[in-house]
């Protein structure tokens, strides 16, 4: 049985389907649930639903440069938290040298996204290679360090009370979007035992968000083998296929790449731009109620935002309608552009994010102004 009202109504003018054709000089505004996955109502408006003159108080769109974060940790548990609730933390993590310590979280998964650099992880289950435009994802409790090549940005996504899983991809099929065949696990090879007789005898444990130190008299990443289905994996956004149609806008939701308790995890990758005259080429415009919305900008152009750069963050908080800035918006009404070439980490949270204590000079505070006056010019954020 349906979980809503299973009623379907049009009054006014209207487009006969979401997304398409839209009522000439119209703008279209989707008020949904349960992040694009239960009931939704498209309205059409005379003028851009972002077209404010201003925002009074804490609810607002915010954005964050992670590039002006210079200052590296060597050890992950100190990176710097970003945003948080009971069931996610965000950090910004930038390491220059190699960990002398192991680090063990057990307080949730850990999801590494490496932004920038290269490195050689070891874990409990073996070796890794990691470099830019990796997803790493640590399952609870496992022990781990990396010896860095290239100095590393990246992006720590921490499930606080739930582990990572692939989404359910439903008439598509299990191969859609990524095979988990390509799911690299670790390997015991003679790298890894080679990194046995090294020094590392300590390991860090946070538990309840506070740090405790495990000593050894040897390293305890010795293991010689280990057969089972808990391992940690290694994703690069390169592998990931993402779905397409060339006479429909696909949500975000198409795009999930790891799913968790109360948050989702998707990855915006290079794709065709619609090409049917009548289908939306640029993100509708949209509420999404249910969740805050926090983007991750990789590298690319990303094609329904003006003046942003890779390593920006962004936060839309549910409560204010969110979508494409006026001069995305145009460009995506008017440009001959047929692929996109965007990548792009987005985190949809169930439960509202706080934002931590962060340095002022890394907020772009005009940030909220940047849909500004959009019925009548291209007003950005300088």
């Amino acid at each position: 049985m349906p979980k809503w009202i299973p009623v379907t109504k049009i009054e006014g003018l209207s487009s006969r389907q979401a997304h398409v054709d839209l009522p000439e000089s119209m703008y279209e505004r989707e008020l949904g649930q349960e992040g694009f996955f239960g009931p939704a109502t498209q309205m059409y408006h005379r003028h851009p639903p972002t077209s404010w003159d201003n925002i009074e108080g804490p609810l607002k769109p915010r954005a964050f440069d992670t590039t002006k974060l210079n200052t590296p940790t060597v050890h992950p548990f100190d990176a710097c938290l970003l945003l948080h609730n009971k069931h996610i933390s965000v950090r910004h993590w930038r390491i220059d040298t190699s960990m002398e310590t192991l680090a063990r979280n057990s307080d949730g998964d850990e999801l590494l996204f490496i932004h920038d650099g290269s490195a050689q992880l070891y874990c409990d289950y073996g070796y890794l290679h990691l470099t830019e435009g990796d997803f790493v994802v640590l399952p609870r409790g496992t022990m781990w360090r990396i010896n860095i090549e290239k100095p590393i940005n990246a992006l720590l996504i921490e499930a606080t009370d739930s582990h990572y899983r692939l989404p359910d991809k439903g008439i598509v099929g299990h191969h859609a979007i990524f095979d988990a065949a390509i799911l690299e696990a670790p390997v015991i090879n003679e790298q890894f035992i080679a990194q046995q007789a090294t020094s590392i005898q300590q390991v860090i444990v946070k538990r309840h968000r506070q740090l405790s130190t495990i000593h050894y008299p040897f390293n305890p990443l010795d293991a010689v083998g280990w057969h089972g289905n808990l391992m940690p994996v290694k994703l690069n956004w390169r592998d990931i296929r993402p779905i397409m149609s060339h006479r429909y806008h696909i949500p975000p939701s198409a795009h999930t790449t790891f799913v968790a308790h109360r948050f989702v995890v998707c990855t915006f990758c290079p794709r065709p731009i619609e090409s049917d005259p009548g289908a939306l080429k640029v993100p509708f415009f949209h509420n999404n109620d249910d969740y805050d919305e926090v983007i991750f900008y990789h590298q690319g152009e990303f094609f329904s935002r003006d003046n942003i750069h890779p390593g920006m963050l962004t936060l839309h908080p549910s409560g204010i309608t969110h979508g494409p800035h006026p001069k995305a918006l145009q460009t995506g009404l008017t440009a001959k552009k047929t692929m996109t070439d965007e990548v792009a980490i987005m985190v949809d949270t169930r439960d509202a994010l706080q934002v931590a204590a962060l340095p002022d000079h890394i907020e772009s505070s005009d940030y909220v102004n940047s849909w500004k006056n959009s019925t009548h010019s291209d007003t950005h954020e300088n």
